[in-house]
């Protein structure tokens, strides 16, 4: 076997060792006790992580975001909305619009949920260079696609 194949699958024995661990980690942040009882899944987190991070947004936005059928995020944030979570104002620009954003009562409990994931990234993304960063993200989405059943090429 070629010292590059070797690194590769050294790279990968590392990889399947710390991903366990990686998610594991993740499970264990501890939902919000205000937020417990509003049963939020994995899809709620996605599109709690985009109004938090880039603010308020359109449902068209979110869905493109998202990448699923902006019905689907009408739904969600009509779910959430009753919740308490999110709230729907007109666009001050087009009044045809809405804009969806995190509660300012629920703002507090999701930034400090998904904050604590944001800031053990910036600390580990940090001190790469910006190519370094992009890399390290298409590798990701690279593995996500393909563990999901996606082009192996």
């Amino acid at each position: 076997m070629s010292t590059a194949g070797s690194d590769v699958d050294d790279a990968i024995r590392t990889l399947l060792l710390l991903m366990p661990r990686m998610v594991g980690r993740a499970k264990r942040l501890r939902v919000p006790e205000e937020l417990h009882s509003l049963a939020l899944a994995p899809r709620h987190l996605s599109l709690l992580a985009y109004l938090l991070f880039d603010g308020e947004s359109s449902v068209n936005e979110l869905a493109q975001r998202l990448e699923v059928a902006p019905t689907t995020v009408s739904l969600m944030v009509g779910e959430l909305s009753r919740k308490g979570v999110l709230e729907r104002r007109e666009d001050p620009a087009d009044r045809r619009r809405k804009l969806v954003s995190i509660t300012a009562e629920r703002r507090p409990a999701i930034d400090g949920w998904l904050g604590r994931s944001a800031a053990a990234w910036r600390v580990a993304l940090g001190p790469l260079t910006a190519a370094e960063r992009r890399t390290f993200v298409e590798t990701l989405t690279a593995y996500e696609r393909h563990l999901g059943g996606g082009d192996p090429a």
